[in-house]
């Protein structure tokens, strides 16, 4: 799913017992030869560990944070065969009480963290503990992050030279002609035989089975018995596939913003079921400029809104701000707003700034940047072949064209965007993997803490319903009312009780617990918008 990172971004046993199947039960666990392969890889990294050292001079992090590998099969039916490395961040829990300074408060062990994308880096997590919020948490747990197979350093792969990945201005219409359909085709087309030649017989590797197999090597390579695992956004459903594959390896797991991991919406369906929910987000952020009118003068009512976001992309597609912002990269910026309520102001901001004549708030949010690129590209590399790997798509683009052109008459905002982000899918040049089918009967996996706010777009709250029922035993804590994409660590006081009272006591709510909603943004006048953006906007890091 085209989703992003978090606030809350921004775990030696025997190899018999690595290998069980779930018992009480549950369908047989496919793939044999590679859940072996896992266990020997496991107990190679528990021999092994990790050599954390000082981390390299071009992340320009703190020394605290430390840097290290773990080596994993490319294929786990052949452990002994081809090896990559995934590179490992932590910081050591602080022992600190935040509350009582001569409190020394004991380790609980690692507390492994993905951001999701898939596509995302992990690798700047552990800094987060540095925020009141994560304090407590820091205290009792090393904080550890790192990159999948695939992104940045551990084993990168790469669709297209980044050189060519950022073009800018682009168009973004939200009823395309049949010309520009076909543009779109021909571009996924070769995009998909970018991915295939760039990569060759490894790009069948890079799914989300073998990402869960990663996880468990690296729970041995940290010496960890069982796992303390926080998943955000994509990271929800890779914890819930290594929740299925190996769930007496968990000891915690909190899944924070919850993918619908019904294997019949695993990719294409769940896509489609985003692009609906981003509408209504879309709706939200709109209400809430009209309830600002005085402030921000784009209108009164989410009507009078749209028509002035609609004038703004008509001078774009005629004309574009600094030569590199058009309607596809206002469409973007705007995206990002349906994730993220706190970057509401920045975007109205910068949209009425534009209408009166100013388009340098806009340009700043919204113009590619060259110095992104390669992280941009494979980014959505590593989101594109784990998406195509992971599941069976439509080959037939009638079947494309009929769903969105029937979803983008209720849903425009994003429905075709979201289309062409994966459209590369449908002709894929590697074999597709049949989707897992997620669930844990009762007694076999810990109880599992579920987060979901219930207007979030990006991972719709059906999805985390959906991971509920599939997890026995699971809590579901929801933020009502609220839209933001990511709600542990954040600013609900509510919805981080619960999550410390889980990952420091192993304490849960009742089965369905409710939040209320966190304060909605105050608004910021235009001459306010001030260039960039925050170490915990950093960690959010948008992921394809």
């Amino acid at each position: 799913m085209r989703a992003a990172a978090l606030y809350s971004a921004a775990g030696s046993l025997l190899l018999t017992t690595l290998a069980a199947a779930p018992a009480g039960g549950a369908p047989a666990v496919p793939g044999a030869a590679e859940l072996h392969g896992a266990a020997v890889a496991a107990a190679r990294a528990r021999t092994a560990g990790v050599d954390f050292a000082t981390c390299a001079a071009e992340l320009h992090v703190p020394a605290a944070l430390q840097c290290g590998t773990v080596s994993v099969p490319l294929d786990y039916a052949h452990p002994y065969g081809e090896q990559i490395k995934l590179t490992v961040s932590q910081v050591r829990a602080t022992h600190k009480d935040p509350h009582n300074s001569k409190r020394k408060v004991p380790r609980q062990g690692a507390l492994v963290y993905n951001p999701g994308g898939p596509g995302a880096s992990g690798m700047y997590f552990p800094m987060i503990g540095t925020f009141p919020e994560w304090k407590r948490i820091a205290a009792a747990y090393d904080l550890v992050g790192y990159a999948p197979r695939g992104v940045d350093r551990s084993a990168p792969l790469s669709c297209v030279d980044p050189k060519h990945f950022f073009k800018g201005p682009t168009q973004s219409p939200t009823h395309p002609s049949e010309q520009y359909k076909r543009q779109r085709i021909d571009r996924a087309k070769a995009y998909a035989r970018g991915c295939g030649r760039r990569s060759g017989g490894r790009l069948r590797f890079y799914n989300s089975l073998n990402n869960a197999r990663d996880l468990d090597v690296l729970r041995a390579a940290l010496g960890e018995d069982r796992l303390t695992f926080m998943g955000a956004s994509y990271g929800t459903y890779l914890g819930a596939v290594y929740a299925t594959l190996f769930p007496s390896h968990v000891r915690r797991m909190a899944l924070d913003s919850a993918v619908d991991p019904d294997p019949a919406k695993v990719w294409y369906r769940n896509n489609l079921d985003q692009s609906a929910a981003f509408e209504d987000r879309w709706t939200d952020f709109r209400e809430w400029i009209a309830r600002h009118d005085d402030v921000y003068r784009l209108g009164d009512t989410a009507a009078k809104v749209q028509r002035s976001y609609d004038t703004a992309r008509g001078r774009l597609a005629a004309k574009a701000a600094d030569g590199k912002v058009g309607p596809g990269q206002l469409q973007n910026v705007f995206l990002s707003a349906g994730y993220y309520d706190d970057f509401w102001p920045s975007r109205a901001a910068a949209l009425a700034a534009y209408l009166k004549g100013d388009a340098k708030p806009l340009v700043r949010l919204a113009a590619p940047s060259p110095d992104t690129a390669a992280e941009a590209e494979n980014g959505s590399a590593v989101y594109t072949a784990v998406e195509c790997n992971d599941a069976a798509w439509p080959t037939d683009w009638k079947v494309w064209d009929r769903d969105n052109t029937r979803l983008a008459r209720v849903a425009p905002f994003e429905t075709w965007d979201n289309a062409w982000m994966n459209l590369p899918c449908a002709y894929w040049p590697a074999p597709r993997q049949q989707p897992l089918d997620v669930r844990t009967g009762p007694g076999e996996l810990p109880p599992v803490l579920i987060l979901a706010a219930e207007r979030d777009a990006a991972t719709p709250y059906a999805g985390a319903l959906e991971m509920n029922r599939r997890l026995a035993g699971s809590v579901l804590v929801t933020e009502r009312d609220a839209g933001t994409h990511g709600i542990g660590g954040g600013p609900n006081q509510c919805v981080n009780a619960h999550l410390d009272a889980y990952l420091l006591e192993g304490r849960l709510p009742g089965r369905h617990t409710a939040c209320a909603p966190r304060p909605e943004p105050q608004p910021e006048a235009p001459a306010d918008n001030a260039p960039g953006e925050s170490l915990r906007d950093s960690l959010k890091g948008k992921a394809a």
